[in-house]
């Protein structure tokens, strides 16, 4: 079974575009706040990327 990191970045990796925490919750079914979670895990080990759209952030997988 994936664990929660491994969910999160393959869904990262399907679009290169980016996604928002709702959309990135909805895709891997897992609450906001585990998403969350993980992607702070992710941001501390220079694994994504972050910027505003808006009031939302759109989340891409891999460094600048």
């Amino acid at each position: 079974m994936k664990d929660n990191k491994q969910k999160i970045q393959e869904i990262l990796e399907s679009n290169p575009q980016g996604f928002i925490v709702r959309e990135i919750a909805k895709l891997s079914n897992l609450a906001r706040q585990t998403v969350a979670v993980v992607l702070a895990e992710l941001r501390g080990a220079e694994l994504i990327n972050e910027r505003s759209v808006g009031q939302a952030k759109l989340i891409t997988w891999g460094v600048k």
